[in-house]
C-alpha cells in the first residue's frame, strides 16, 4: 500500500519545465547542395546545414505555418526527397553516410542506413516500391535501399555505375516504370531503360563536343507528358529540350543576355508545356513555354539569385483557378503540336497559370511565390544557413539582437517580428564573436576565423576598420570594453589576448601558454579583463600596470576553459564554462572557487549572468542543453532541451532582464522567458507589496533559500521614475515592471492600447504604436499619412508584357453599331466580351446607375474568382464591404480586411446612393468590425500570441475578450496588471485571474523555493484584492497544512472563526438546512473529512434527480476539493475519495463541453468511467450513461456543430472564457518534442507538462484546461494538478 508520506513525497516531484519558449528564427536554406527543396501535397520542406524546416498549409487561414524540424543528422544534409506515393514520408541523406525516411506526420525517423558507402550527392524514391530509396554518390554505382518489407537490404542496379565522370544528379521518370537518367559534372547525360541499350555519357552541349571543359548540368526534369523528353540546365551553356530516345537537342532557349545563368528549374504541372527557372546571379524568375525559345516572361523577385525552384503539384485551397491556363490533352508530348501562348487580356499584359512555387535563394532567403496572382504568400528573407555561435542585444534597444555565424555574415533581428533588418557584407570565413559598440554608436564588432577582427557600421552597411595584430590565426572571442568604448580585446588561438584602441593602437598583448578562447571586461573596473585557456586555467589581468603578467590565475577545471563571465552584480565574482561540462564559481577577492555547478554531459560553450537577480546563471553545452542555475547553493533550477544541437551563445538586454536569447549548431536563434522562475516579484508588485519585497541588496538575495529580489540597475530605475510622479502610480508601476518582466511580441503595444482605453492623450503614444495593433479610432488617421508619405516617394512599378492580342474585328464593328444607334447596354455587353472592361465600364452610368452597379459586381467577382487584386477598387467604389472583407479573410489577409471594415465605419466607404444614407447601415459596418478583429485575434491566438489577440480585442474596446485571450494564454500576471489598470470593464475577469494565481501558490509546494507560509501569505494577498472574497479565503485556509495553533493564527489573519468555532457554527448550519455552509464550515474545522460526508451526500441526491444543473453542484464539489492533501489521503477516506473523484471528473467533463474544451473532453470521461470500474463507490452513475454522452457529443461538434442552446449560452455568458487555452510557444516546434500525450497517444507539440508519476506526460494547454475544470490529477491519486 503507498503512504500517505509517498504520494506527498511524489507530489513534490511534479515538475514543469519554468523556462518558456517564447520564440524561435528558423535557419535559411543552405545553398551548398543540389536536391535541397520539396514539396508534397500542402507541405514543403527545405534543408538549413543540418536541419530540416518542414512547413505546412494551415487551412482555416490559407497560408504556409513551420510545423516541424527534423534534426537527426550531425553532418551537413546532401538532398532531400518526398515519396510520390505517401505525401507523410520523405528521405534525407547528410556528409557523414547516412540515410534517414522520415514520417512527417508523427515527426520520426522511421529508418535509417549508417552506411552508405560515400556522400549521397542525389536521392530519390524508386519508381516501383514506395519502400524503396535510390541513392548516388559521386561516380556511383546507383544503390537501391528497401527499408521495410519482406526483402529490405541494400542492391545495386545493374546497369548504372562505371561512369567517366562525376554524378551532379539523377531522375527517375515519373510514369515510364524503370527509367532513368544522370547529370555529370562535364555536361553529359546518362540514360538507362529496362529492355534498351544503356546510354552513358550522351547529349553533351555542342559547344564542349571535343574538349575536355567542364559543364556540369546544374537541373534536369522529365517531362511530365512525354515518355522521351527532358529539360536539362548546364551551369554555363543554358537550357536545351532534348529527346533522351533520338538523342537530339530539340531546343535552346536563348536567354535575354549573356551573363543570365541558371540554377534551377522546374515544370508548371497546372500548364502543359509552361516551365519556370531561376536565375542564379539575380532573383529573377522567367516563364517559358517549350513552343518558344525565349521567355514569355520574368519578374524580378529578389537582389540575390536562385539556389533552387520547386512547384506545388496541385493549386492551393481556396485558390480560384485562372481561366487563362490552356487546357491539354493528357496523352501528347508538350512539343507533339505548339502551344500558343496564352492568350492576353487587354487589362493583364500576361496571366501566369495558377500554381505555387517554393523559391530558395543563395543568401537563404525562402519563399512561396504565388504565380497567377504575381505575390509572395510567404517569404522568409535572409536565414543564417550555419552555426550560429554567437548573439547580443544592442545595448540602447532591446528589440534588436545582433548574430555571428559561420556563415561568414553577422545579421541583426527585429525580436519583435522575428525578421532580419541588416546583414553584414559577408565573406569572412566564420564568424566566431561578435560585440557591440557601447550606447548607440552603431557599430559591431566582428571576430573571424581567417580574417582577422572588423568593425562594421551598420547605418553606413560597410566595413570600415580591420585589426591583423593575429595574422591569419582564427580569433575566438572580441569584446568592446563597454566601460571605455575605446578599447577593444581580442583572444586567439595564437595564445595571445591583444587590447587595442579602435583606431589600432596596441595596449597590450597578454602571451598565455596555449590557445586563448574567451575574454571578458570586468563590469566594475574598467582596467580588469579575465581570460579562458585552453590550458585549463582562467585568468585575470589589470590594465593600470605595464606588466604583462596575470594579477590572479585561478585553476581547477580538468579540460579546456572557454567562456568566462563577469557577474554584473556582485564584484569580484566570476564564473567560466570548460569542456569538462562544469561551470565554476570564482571568487576574485577570496582567491577561490565558491561553487562548481556540474550537470551537463557535454563542453559548456554558452554562460550569462542575470542582470537583476544576482544568483541566476545560464549556461549553454554541447550536449544540446540550456540550464539554469542557483548559484547560492548550486542547483539547477530548470533544464531546457528544445535546441537541436550544440547551444553556443546566450544573452540578454538589461532592460528586459528575463527575456534571453540563444543560439546554436542547429542554425535556430530562440527566445526565452524566465519570467515563471521569478513570478511571486511581479505578485508583489500586483499585489503592492513594500518595496523592500520586490527590489533589495545583492547581499541580501543572496542568503540561500531567500526569494528573489531585483538587484539591477533597470529596477532601481523604475522605482526613481515612481519615487518623481504625484499620480497615476499604481498603473505606471504595473505598467512598467510588466514589460520589464513581459517577452517581446506585443506587452508595449497591449499597454498602449490600455492608456488609450483610459483616455490618454495621444500626443503620448510612442512612434512604435503606429507599427503594432491600433485602436480603431486612429487606424485611418495612421494610415491616412502613411499612404500620404508614400504618394510623395514616387513608388516604380515592375512590369512589361509581350504585346497585344488581335482583336475580334467582327465583334468591334458590331459593337461600334449599335453604340452609335443609342443602345448603350448592347456596347456595354459586346466591351465585356472583348474583355475591354475598362471601355464598358465608363459608358455603363448612361444605362442606369443600378446597371453600372450590376456590371462593377460582376467585374470583381470574375476578378476575385482569379484571385486578383485588381477586384479591389470595384468593391470599394459600389460600397461592397462585406464581399471584401470575405475576399481579404478568405485569403488569409486579416490585416486588410480590418482596415476596409473600419473604412466602412468611419463612413468613407459606401454605396453610391441618391437619397440620404441611413443610420442601420453604420450598426452593420460596426459589427463587421467587431468580427473583423476577432478573426484577426483568433489568428494571432492561434499562431502562439495571446498578447496580440488581446491587442486586436482592445482595439475595438472589447475589454472582456481581451482579458479571455489572456487567460486562454496563460498570461495570469499580465491579465492581472492589465485588469487592475483598466478597472470596472474588466473587474469579473481579474477577480478570476488573481484566483489562478493565488491557487498556483496555494497548491505547489516546491513553488520557487517559498516556504509554505510565505505561499499562503501571497495567496491570501491576491484573494484580499477581489472584492467578495469570503469563500475564496475559506478555501485557502481549508487548504493550509499547518498545527492547529498555526491555523488559527491563519483563520484570524483572513477573518474565519477559529477551528473550534467552526464546528460548532457547522452543527447550526446543518441545522438550518445551509448546506453549502455546513460543508465550508466543517472543512474549516478539526476534522474536514466530515465536510466530504456531508457534501457528497447531498451532490449524489442531487444527481439522482432530474432536474439538476451543473450550476447547482459545480460549487459544492468545488469547495470540497479544498480539503487538505494529507487528510484526503488517508486510508479512512478512502471511498469519499474515490467518489469526489469521479463527480470532479464528471462535473469537469460536462464544464469543459460548456467551454470548448474539445480536446480534454474524451479524457475525462475516460478518467471517470475507469474510476467507476476500479474503485467500490456507489455514486448514481453509470458507465453506460457516459459513453451514450461521449457519443453525443462527438456527434454533435465533430460532425457540423450545432450551437449551443439559450440556456447553455446563459449559464456561460458570465466568464467568456470560451474556447481551448493555447499558451506561448504551442507553435513554436521544438528539437524535444519527444512526449507522447497519455490522453492522446499522439506527439506533444509545445510545452510539455509532467504528471505526478514522472512518466506520464500531457500538454500544457490540456492540463491548464483540465485544471480550470477538474482540480485533480488526471492519474486518478487524489494529487491536485497545478498547471498555472
Amino acid at each position: 500500500r503507498v503512504t500517505t508520506l509517498d504520494l506527498l513525497f511524489v507530489c513534490l516531484q511534479v515538475r514543469m519545465a519554468k523556462v518558456k519558449q517564447v520564440g524561435l528564427l528558423a535557419a535559411g536554406c543552405q545553398p551548398w547542395n543540389k536536391d535541397v527543396c520539396a514539396a508534397s501535397g500542402d507541405r514543403f520542406a527545405y534543408c538549413a546545414t543540418l536541419a530540416i524546416y518542414i512547413y505546412q498549409l494551415d487551412q482555416q487561414y490559407n497560408e504556409f505555418k513551420l510545423r516541424s524540424i527534423m534534426s537527426e543528422h550531425k553532418k551537413t544534409i546532401t538532398a532531400i526527397s518526398w515519396c510520390p506515393d505517401n505525401p507523410d514520408l520523405f528521405a534525407s541523406a547528410s556528409a557523414d553516410n547516412l540515410l534517414i525516411v522520415w514520417n512527417v506526420a508523427e515527426k520520426k525517423a522511421v529508418a535509417r542506413l549508417d552506411n552508405t558507402k560515400g556522400v549521397p550527392v542525389s536521392v530519390s524514391w524508386c519508381w516501383n516500391s514506395a519502400d524503396g530509396v535510390a541513392f548516388v554518390s559521386q561516380r556511383g554505382p546507383l544503390y537501391i535501399w528497401v527499408y521495410r518489407g519482406p526483402d529490405p537490404g541494400v542492391t545495386v542496379h545493374k546497369e548504372a555505375h562505371s561512369f567517366l565522370s562525376d554524378i551532379c544528379l539523377f531522375r527517375w521518370h515519373p510514369t515510364k516504370k524503370g527509367k532513368l537518367v544522370f547529370g555529370h559534372t562535364d555536361g553529359s547525360l546518362s540514360v538507362f531503360q529496362p529492355g534498351s541499350k544503356s546510354q552513358k555519357h550522351v547529349l553533351r552541349p555542342e559547344s564542349l563536343e571535343g574538349t575536355d571543359e567542364e559543364d556540369p548540368v546544374s537541373a534536369l526534369e522529365w517531362d511530365p507528358l512525354s515518355t522521351d523528353y527532358l529539360l536539362v540546365s548546364n551551369l554555363h551553356n543554358g537550357i536545351r529540350l532534348v529527346d533522351s530516345e533520338a538523342l537530339a537537342c530539340i531546343t535552346s532557349f536563348c536567354f535575354p543576355s549573356a551573363a543570365a545563368s541558371v540554377q534551377c528549374l522546374a515544370w508548371v504541372p497546372s500548364a502543359p508545356g509552361m516551365f519556370i527557372t531561376g536565375d542564379s546571379q539575380v532573383g529573377v524568375l522567367r516563364v517559358w513555354n517549350v513552343s518558344r525559345s525565349t521567355p514569355l516572361d520574368s519578374f524580378k523577385l529578389k537582389k540575390t539569385g536562385f539556389h533552387a525552384l520547386h512547384v506545388l503539384n496541385s493549386p492551393l485551397a481556396k485558390k480560384g483557378t485562372s481561366s487563362c491556363s490552356p487546357s491539354k490533352s493528357q496523352y501528347t508530348s508538350s512539343t507533339s503540336e505548339a502551344v500558343p501562348p496564352p492568350t492576353l487580356s487587354q487589362n493583364r499584359s500576361f496571366s501566369l497559370p495558377p500554381g505555387h512555387a517554393v523559391c530558395c535563394f543563395m543568401d537563404g532567403g525562402v519563399g512561396l511565390y504565388d504565380m497567377g496572382a504575381k505575390k509572395w504568400d510567404f517569404l522568409r528573407d535572409l536565414g543564417h544557413v550555419e552555426t550560429i555561435f554567437d548573439c547580443k542585444f544592442k545595448p540602447d534597444d532591446p528589440n534588436l539582437l545582433a548574430t555571428a555565424s559561420f556563415d561568414g555574415t553577422i545579421k541583426i533581428w527585429d525580436t519583435n517580428t522575428l525578421t532580419a533588418v541588416y546583414t553584414s557584407p559577408g565573406n569572412e570565413g566564420v564568424v566566431y564573436s561578435l560585440s557591440w559598440a557601447p550606447g548607440d554608436l552603431n557599430c559591431i564588432a566582428g571576430a573571424t576565423s581567417r580574417n582577422g577582427a572588423f568593425i562594421w557600421d551598420v547605418r553606413k552597411g560597410k566595413i570600415i576598420t580591420r585589426f591583423n595584430e593575429h595574422g591569419k590565426n582564427g580569433i575566438f572571442c572580441i569584446s568592446w570594453s563597454h566601460k571605455d568604448s575605446k578599447r577593444i580585446a581580442t583572444c586567439s588561438g595564437d595564445g595571445f589576448c591583444i587590447i587595442r584602441t579602435i583606431d589600432g593602437k596596441i595596449l597590450h598583448k597578454y602571451k598565455h601558454p596555449a590557445a586563448v578562447f574567451g575574454c571578458d571586461w570586468s563590469q566594475n573596473n574598467k582596467d580588469m579583463i579575465a581570460t579562458g585557456c585552453e590550458d585549463k586555467n582562467v585568468r585575470v589581468y589589470y590594465l593600470a600596470t605595464s606588466s604583462d603578467q596575470p594579477l590572479k590565475v585561478f585553476t581547477g577545471h580538468l579540460a579546456k576553459v572557454f567562456h568566462v563571465r563577469w557577474s554584473p552584480l556582485r564584484e569580484g565574482i566570476l564564473c567560466s564554462g570548460s569542456d569538462d561540462g562544469t561551470v565554476r564559481i570564482w571568487d576574485y577577492t577570496q582567491d577561490a572557487c565558491i561553487n562548481v555547478l556540474s550537470g551537463h554531459t557535454a563542453p559548456v560553450r554558452g554562460l550569462m549572468w542575470n542582470t537583476e537577480v544576482p544568483y541566476l546563471l545560464i549556461s549553454g553545452s554541447w550536449d544540446y542543453t540550456i540550464r539554469v542555475w542557483d548559484t547560492r547553493d548550486g542547483t539547477c533550477l530548470d533544464t531546457v532541451y528544445d535546441h537541436g544541437a550544440d547551444v553556443y551563445g546566450l544573452t540578454c538586454h538589461q532592460s528586459r532582464p528575463f527575456t534571453i536569447a540563444s543560439c546554436s549548431r542547429d542554425s535556430t536563434v530562440r527566445l526565452w522567458s524566465l519570467t515563471p522562475l521569478i513570478s511571486p516579484l511581479l505578485l508583489n508588485v500586483l499585489a503592492d507589496q513594500p518595496w523592500e519585497k520586490i527590489i533589495g541588496n545583492t547581499d541580501t538575495a543572496m542568503v540561500p533559500g531567500s526569494p528573489p529580489l531585483l538587484c539591477g540597475k533597470v529596477s532601481r530605475d523604475i522605482k526613481q521614475e515612481l519615487d518623481k510622479l504625484s499620480f497615476d502610480i499604481r498603473a505606471k508601476k504595473l505598467r512598467w515592471f510588466s514589460e520589464c518582466f513581459s517577452p517581446p511580441g506585443g506587452s508595449s503595444n497591449l499597454w498602449d492600447l490600455v492608456s488609450v482605453i483610459n483616455g490618454q492623450d495621444d500626443s503620448l503614444l510612442p512612434a512604435s504604436y503606429s507599427k503594432g495593433v491600433m485602436h480603431m479610432k486612429h487606424l485611418l488617421k495612421f494610415k491616412t499619412s502613411e499612404a500620404q508619405e508614400l504618394t510623395i516617394v514616387k513608388m516604380s512599378k515592375f512590369g512589361g508584357g509581350i504585346g497585344a492580342p488581335s482583336k475580334e474585328e467582327r465583334l468591334k464593328e458590331a459593337a461600334d453599331i449599335h453604340l452609335r444607334l443609342g443602345q448603350t447596354q448592347r456596347y456595354c455587353e459586346l466591351m465585356v466580351e472583348l474583355g475591354q472592361w475598362e471601355k464598358a465600364l465608363s459608358v455603363a452610368p448612361g444605362v442606369s446607375m443600378k446597371y453600372w452597379k450590376k456590371l462593377m459586381q460582376r467585374r470583381a467577382d470574375q476578378l476575385m474568382a482569379e484571385d486578383n487584386d485588381d477586384a479591389i477598387p470595384y468593391c470599394v467604389a459600389t460600397g461592397d464591404i462585406k464581399k471584401l472583407v470575405t475576399f481579404f479573410s478568405g485569403r488569409g489577409q486579416l490585416l486588410e480586411a480590418l482596415l476596409i471594415a473600419q473604412g466602412a465605419c468611419e463612413g468613407n466607404i459606401r454605396a453610391p446612393q441618391s437619397s440620404a444614407a441611413n443610420h442601420t447601415t453604420n450598426d452593420v459596418d460596426n459589427n463587421l468590425l467587431h468580427k473583423v478583429c476577432k478573426d484577426l485575434a483568433e489568428w494571432y491566438f492561434q499562431d502562439g500570441c495571446s498578447v496580440l489577440a488581446a491587442c486586436c480585442h482592445l482595439a475595438v474596446d472589447d475589454v472582456e475578450l481581451a482579458m479571455s485571450s489572456l487567460m486562454r494564454g496563460n498570461e495570469l500576471e499580465l491579465a492581472a496588471c492589465v485588469g487592475i489598470v483598466l478597472g470596472e470593464g474588466a473587474n469579473q475577469s481579474t477577480a478570476y485571474c488573481l484566483q489562478l494565481l493565488a491557487r498556483k501558490y496555494m497548491t505547489n509546494p516546491t513553488c520557487y523555493k517559498l516556504t509554505q507560509d510565505t505561499r499562503t501569505e501571497l495567496s491570501a494577498d491576491l484573494l484580499r484584492m477581489i472584492p467578495d472574497n469570503h469563500v475564496l479565503l475559506a478555501k485557502l485556509c481549508a487548504f493550509y497544512p499547518g498545527t492547529a495553533a498555526e491555523i488559527n493564527q491563519l483563520h484570524e489573519r483572513c477573518g474565519l472563526p477559529s477551528l473550534e468555532e467552526c464546528k460548532v457554527l457547522a452543527e447550526e448550519a446543518v441545522n438550518e438546512g445551509d448546506l453549502f455552509s455546513a460543508v465550508k464550515l466543517r472543512l474549516l474545522s478539526p476534522e474536514p473529512e466530515v465536510a466530504l460526508q456531508i457534501g457528497i451526500n447531498h451532490v449524489k441526491e442531487q444527481l439522482a434527480g432530474s432536474d439538476w444543473t451543473v450550476d447547482d453542484i459545480q460549487p459544492i464539489l468545488d469547495l470540497m476539493s479544498y480539503i487538505r492533501t494529507d487528510r484526503l489521503i488517508t486510508t479512512k477516506t478512502t471511498e469519499a475519495r474515490s467518489e469526489l473523484l469521479i463527480l470532479c471528473g464528471y462535473i469537469g467533463a460536462l464544464l469543459a463541453i460548456r467551454r470548448q474544451y474539445s480536446s480534454i473532453v474524451p479524457a475525462l470521461y475516460e478518467y471517470t468511467s475507469q474510476l467507476l470500474k476500479r474503485r467500490e463507490v456507489c455514486v448514481p452513475l453509470k458507465i453506460e450513461q457516459l459513453s451514450v454522452e461521449l457519443d453525443a457529443w462527438r456527434a454533435c461538434t465533430q460532425a457540423n456543430s450545432i450551437p449551443p442552446s439559450e440556456c447553455q449560452r446563459e449559464e456561460f455568458s458570465a466568464l467568456l472564457l470560451c474556447g481551448a487555452d493555447y499558451v506561448t510557444g504551442s507553435n513554436l516546434p521544438s528539437h524535444s518534442d519527444l512526449q507522447l500525450s497519455c490522453f492522446t497517444g499522439q506527439r506533444i507539440q509545445g510545452p510539455v507538462f509532467l504528471l505526478e508519476d514522472n512518466k506520464s506526460a500531457i500538454s500544457l494547454n490540456d492540463a491548464l484546461m483540465w485544471a480550470k475544470v477538474n482540480p485533480f490529477s488526471p492519474l486518478g491519486t487524489g494529487l491536485r494538478i497545478n498547471p498555472f
